[in-house]
């Protein structure tokens, strides 16, 4: 199995980053997969949105694990939801990119991390999912090198499309430069409102630009995702029924099923 580590990235906030990490990393594991779930956003929104705290004072977060103090399987913490591990995150983590200025390896740091976790044959993960921060910062830049594949979420509203010509140009330049094999794995189209002329518009230019590359599924605005947060509960958990679980369970099969055809040609 080729252990895959997928990066959750749009350097805009409010596209829905973390209620996709969230569900889809909920969704893989009721598929019986083993995820481990990165909160890379010192507001730490992964963590809460997963029934963990990011206020208590810990040592077991992705900041000492960054800037030194940890190993990264001493930050692991079990979730309340079987086969779903965490290293969450909290506001520490903003410091991160003052305090490690004088390091001129710190941009591999994340990978070498979970390149330890990769080869600790104990820790054995099916997809390891990063939620990143809301800018294209250090830690940003952490994620993008540590990653074989980024899912952007894309929410249909207008001048969404901008943005992604510049996270699009940040790419190409890690590729070049530190992290040659790194793709988009896919584009998940999130906050559709079939109500709203635009969101059908964003969606016929994302698809005619990126081809195959935008997932069918498609995220729609739905009340239940942006309540489920607050109970500390996957969506999936919290109203299974809800047209926006029902989307972000197709959305998980069509994850793992690109990962179908390469597992029967080994």
């Amino acid at each position: 199995m080729h252990k895959k580590i997928i990066s959750i990235i749009n350097q805009k906030g409010g596209v829905g980053k973390t209620t996709t990490v969230i569900n889809l990393a909920t969704g893989l594991s009721m598929k019986g997969k083993k995820i481990l779930v990165i909160d890379l956003d010192p507001q730490g929104n992964a963590t809460t949105g997963l029934g963990l705290s990011n206020t208590e004072i810990s040592d077991n977060t992705i900041y000492s694990v960054l800037n030194g103090n940890k190993k990264i399987s001493e930050a692991i913490q079990q979730t309340k939801f079987g086969g779903l591990n965490l290293v969450s995150s909290n506001v520490d983590l903003s410091g991160l990119e003052v305090e490690t200025a004088g390091d001129n390896r710190r941009a591999f740091k994340l990978k070498d991390e979970l390149t330890a976790i990769l080869n600790d044959s104990e820790l054995s993960y099916d997809y390891i999912l990063i939620d990143c921060p809301p800018s294209l910062s250090l830690l940003t830049i952490m994620a993008l090198v540590a990653s074989e594949s980024l899912i952007v979420p894309l929410q249909t509203e207008f001048f969404a499309l901008e943005g992604l010509t510049q996270l699009i140009k940040t790419i190409e330049r890690i590729k070049s430069n530190l992290n040659p094999t790194l793709n988009i794995r896919g584009i998940l189209l999130t906050m559709f409102d079939k109500r709203n002329k635009l969101s059908s518009e964003v969606e016929k230019e994302a698809r005619s630009y990126f081809k195959e590359k935008v997932y069918s599924s498609i995220i729609p605005r739905n009340v239940r995702l942006s309540e489920a947060p607050s109970h500390g509960v996957p969506v999936l958990i919290y109203d299974k029924t809800c047209p926006g679980s029902k989307a972000y369970f197709s959305f998980t099969n069509e994850v793992l099923n690109q990962d179908k055809p390469v597992e029967s040609a080994a």
